[in-house]
């Protein structure tokens, strides 16, 4: 599928997270001009502020943005809220600065004239050096404006929603299409606002200064008019966005619960079958909050009330949740976990589903003849000449390559980090060799990769488990056979299947969920 049928066929979702970008980004710029211009105003007045100010901005423009995005989520959560913030503190730095050199620039002899004739330090400030500045700063604000459109696709890492959903998700299933379909639409955002915010530098540059060219006064006059028109049209644009933004998405009188997901095509997929099947079998309307960043986003969403719902997997919470070693009993896990959720965190959980998504490695055909590998423990002859290309999760993970080589006493000299389905092009591409995967990849299939047996029981069970967060089994007690009847239909052999049709087939998570729904009696088309 080419980028111009994927528009063709999903316009809605093109637009719908248009808007939301579009909304998303004028929040966070307005807020950084309403917050950036005073502070370089008031640094300008008080220059031994000045350093602190300034360096505390670039501080911040140091830090790389998903960290901040990392340290942002435990304190406000996932949704707009932080990732408005992150962007707004990104955007400071161009606007106080200019705002600072703006205002320091303006020559001395202008001040002295403006207070000569009894302006008092407010009318200087407010009659000769903002409007004397507004060009300088002006231009801090379309630098800021243009960075953000961008910075506002990590928006849905956190679920927030705008462009990023489309790349994230395109990247995690290797549709080059859906990844195109974002990052167009967010280029020729930024290149709009870029020329925006060029007819604002204009509007504020006074005429005397833009004289001298070719155009005459009038001509100027003539073209502010036209000008003046063409923002007031995107500014009455903007209030009917935000306008039906605010009394769009509503819930129909119904009690509303909220189910997140994490970033690969699983994710994508199980939390559409969830919400399918809860607002078919109950009166709750669901919010979908796909495309959370990993586990500790999700579990921290959950524990913070910011989502009521998502789908773990046992290994998951005993392993990198509760901290305990690797173990490949089934029902010890799920006993512990379940337990210790519920005294720990209020959490609870439901019944395994019947797929168990564990960790296997995997290699390509051609690999595994070269090398004649069957068995994860084939590869203690050869492993200090592959190279593993992993998720950073798996190289950092206790039940990842930390144990596994551990357990079977081999190393791999050479280890990268890849994330997301971009570990599928590397091994396909023969930049790395073996890969870590999910039992249930539907990329396994796509890319013809053979498994390694885990012949000395390494791994421990991934069985697929919804966790509720503290309350919601007492407040809604109707979800639980709703999902335990979800959990007896999918199989391994199911979810590889429905994984193959986003991944391979290019079809989207929200149409496979369903369709199989169906396909099962479970709920009416």
């Amino acid at each position: 599928m080419n980028v111009m049928q994927y528009f063709s066929n999903n316009p809605d979702q093109v637009f719908r997270l248009t808007l939301e970008h579009i909304e998303l980004t004028a929040i966070a710029v307005g807020f950084a001009v309403l917050v950036g211009v005073p502070l370089g105003i008031l640094i300008s007045y008080f220059k031994k502020a000045s350093k602190a100010v300034v360096g505390g901005a670039n501080v911040v423009q140091a830090i790389p943005s998903m960290a901040l995005l990392g340290l942002a989520i435990p304190l406000l959560g996932i949704g707009s809220v932080p990732a408005v913030v992150i962007v707004i503190l990104y955007s400071l730095l161009p606007i106080i600065k200019n705002t600072y050199t703006g205002i320091t620039s303006i020559d001395k002899d202008t001040l002295e004239a403006a207070k000569a004739i009894g302006l008092t330090k407010s009318q200087v400030l407010t009659k000769v050096q903002i409007p004397l500045a507004l060009p300088v700063i002006m231009a801090g604000v379309r630098i800021s404006a243009v960075t953000a459109v961008g910075l506002m696709t990590m928006a849905a890492f956190i679920g927030a929603g705008g462009l990023g959903f489309l790349i994230f998700s395109g990247i995690s299933t290797t549709n080059d299409a859906q990844i195109l379909a974002g990052a167009i639409p967010a280029a020729v955002l930024a290149l709009l606002v870029d020329n925006i915010f060029n007819l604002v530098e204009k509007l504020v540059t006074p005429i005397s200064l833009q004289q001298g060219g070719r155009k005459s006064k009038e001509e100027l006059k003539k073209s502010r008019t036209i000008q003046k028109g063409i923002l007031s049209g995107v500014a009455a644009l903007l209030v009917v966005l935000f306008t039906v933004t605010a009394f769009s998405g509503g819930t129909g009188g119904k009690a509303s619960i909220s189910i997140g997901g994490k970033d690969y095509t699983e994710q994508f997929i199980v939390t559409h079958l969830m919400a399918d099947m809860i607002e078919d079998r109950t009166d709750l309307h669901v919010v979908r909050r796909e495309n959370l960043g990993g586990t500790q986003v999700a579990f921290t969403a959950l524990q913070t009330g910011d989502i009521d719902l998502y789908l773990e997997y046992t290994g998951t919470i005993y392993g990198d949740t509760l901290g305990y070693a690797p173990n490949s009993d089934m029902v010890e896990v799920y006993e512990t976990s379940k337990e210790d959720l519920k005294e720990l965190y209020g959490i609870d959980a439901l019944p395994q589903f019947q797929f168990n998504n564990t960790y296997v490695l995997s290699v390509t055909q051609e690999t595994a003849d070269q090398y004649n590998l069957a068995k994860v423990s084939d590869l203690a002859r050869v492993a200090g000449e592959l190279t593993i290309g992993s998720t950073l999760e798996f190289l950092n993970r206790e039940d990842g390559i930390i144990g596994l080589q551990r357990h079977y006493g081999f190393t791999f000299v050479n280890q990268v980090g890849i994330n997301g389905a971009n570990k599928y092009r590397a091994i396909d591409s023969g930049e790395t060799d073996i890969t870590d995967a999910f039992s249930t990849d539907g990329l396994l299939k796509k890319y013809q990769l053979v498994m390694l047996e885990d012949d000395q029981n390494f791994f421990p069970p991934y069985y697929a488990v919804p966790i509720l967060r503290k309350g919601l089994m007492e407040e809604h007690p109707e979800i639980a056979p709703v999902l335990q009847e979800l959990g007896q239909v999918l199989t391994n052999d199911v979810m590889v299947e429905l994984n193959y049709r986003v991944d391979e087939l290019q079809q989207q998570p929200r149409q496979v969920a369903r369709e199989f729904l169906v396909e099962q009696g479970l709920i009416e088309d």
